[in-house]
């Protein structure tokens, strides 16, 4: 399919900005402009419709540009609200207290702008709590674009090698500039392995054990039974904390985002995303022994956090509106995108099975991923080993020249939103029926 639209202005971006987009996680092939989207639907440049599966990395949960948060941000800026650089506001307090009621393991919270501030403080305090250094993340999870985090996403097997456990693998850097002292703090284990845990922390002084509780930067990855238990076990034994990034699975799946799912409480936890419907927002939450390391007595302890734009009105009135919504009984977010979800599940997995295609459907919620393997994945090497790479790819294209979006990239995560209709579903289904007649 011919973008001229799109492809011209990708050429015009890179004569002013690098690689022409201004973050580099959005650049993909196709490369495809979108200008607009409402609900469950987005219109690229050059005039093709998509039902939407990305929804902004999963932010999007209501939809693009739903009506209720649109209004309530409308309302924030005709009231003149603004941030002065100086005292409180009643925008954040009206969030804060929000959120703490909404999420029952969250005493106190801060704000940030992105997912990835949120998880550079909650390693900063897990830091300054513990009087430690070294911190251990997962084989496959994203957290960040912060040094601690920028390793190992979606790592090629000649860079991290065969599975270890127990053990761990070397940092796989997605950035340059971060230096070797640092990578020496870091220690990447596979998802659902206790025992690589147990290793690093017999060698080092561990800080924290930041993980997504749900993996959900390579699909859909669930906890086995007593993974997270486990964790929460070993952090009381041995003195780190245990940080939930829920940044993807935080309100996609509960109001009180997965911790409440799982029943394991965090001692810090950080989100975004859906927290409000795609605007720009980013929260720490978590005991308040930890959280009140922002305003430790002791200058020596005391973790900063700061920034112009943190609770911005017109964000922080997105979030406000964003979780009265979610909260609605009447309005039954999760009620409706769990039914969608089970509807998207069970007909992929009828077309798949009667096309004789090994696969598994994995989904929590209204977040799903098709696995081209013939099992739920526990891992990432788990995936490295089994999964059809190829296929998924050519699979996610075809989708999209059918007006199906989902990220051209295997296997990245589908998210259904409360926009999307029984209609939408169907026709995904009619088009997946028919994009693999054609591979």
């Amino acid at each position: 399919m011919i973008r001229s639209k799109s492809n011209n202005i990708l050429l015009e971006n890179e004569k002013w900005i690098p690689g022409g987009v201004v973050s580099l996680n959005r650049k993909a092939d196709p490369n495809i402009c979108f200008k607009s989207g409402r609900g469950s639907r987005v219109l690229d440049v050059d005039g093709k419709e998509y039902i939407d599966y990305q929804a902004g990395f999963a932010a999007s949960f209501l939809g693009h540009n739903d009506p209720d948060i649109n209004q309530a941000v409308e309302e924030a800026l005709k009231s003149s609200s603004i941030l002065m650089g100086a005292g409180p506001t009643t925008l954040e307090g009206e969030f804060a207290e929000l959120f703490c009621k909404s999420v029952p393991y969250a005493d106190s919270v801060q704000i940030t702008n992105t997912g990835s501030e949120a998880t550079f403080h909650a390693i900063r305090i897990a830091r300054a709590a513990t009087g430690r250094d070294h911190v251990i993340v997962m084989q496959g999870g994203y957290n960040g674009w912060h040094n601690d985090v920028a390793c190992n996403v979606i790592s090629a097997k000649a860079d991290i090698g065969e599975r270890v456990s127990p053990g761990e693998y070397p940092f796989d850097s997605l950035s340059a500039g971060v230096p070797d002292v640092h990578k020496s703090l870091v220690h990447v284990v596979n998802y659902n392995d206790l025992e690589s845990i147990a290793y690093v922390l017999k060698r080092y002084e561990v800080a924290c054990v930041l993980l997504e509780p749900v993996l959900q930067n390579i699909g859909i990855v669930k906890p086995e039974p007593g993974y997270l238990e486990g964790l929460r076990k070993l952090a009381d034994e041995h003195g780190f904390l245990l940080v939930f990034d829920e940044v993807k699975t935080g309100f996609r799946h509960a109001l009180g985002g997965y911790q409440s799912i799982c029943g394991v409480r965090p001692d810090l936890s950080t989100f975004g995303k859906a927290v409000a419907n795609g605007y720009p927002f980013g929260v720490i939450a978590g005991k308040k022994e930890y959280m009140d390391y922002f305003i430790h007595p002791e200058k020596s302890k005391r973790v900063l956090i700061a920034g112009t734009f943190n609770a911005f009105p017109l964000t922080t009135a997105a979030a406000i509106a964003t979780l009265k919504k979610l909260a609605d009984p009447v309005v039954d977010v999760y009620g409706h995108v769990e039914r969608l979800g089970k509807l998207m599940e069970d007909g992929l997995k009828d077309i798949f099975t009667a096309k004789g295609i090994t696969h598994h459907i994995a989904r929590q919620g209204s977040a799903f991923c098709a696995y081209f393997m013939d099992h739920a994945p526990v891992d990432f090497h788990d995936i490295l080993n089994n999964h059809d790479f190829q296929y998924d790819t050519e699979y996610r294209k075809k989708l999209i020249e059918n007006g199906i979006f989902n990220f051209p990239v295997a296997i990245k995560q589908n998210s259904i939103s409360f926009a999307h209709s029984e209609e939408d579903i169907e026709v995904t289904l009619d088009n997946v029926k028919k994009v693999v007649g054609q591979l």
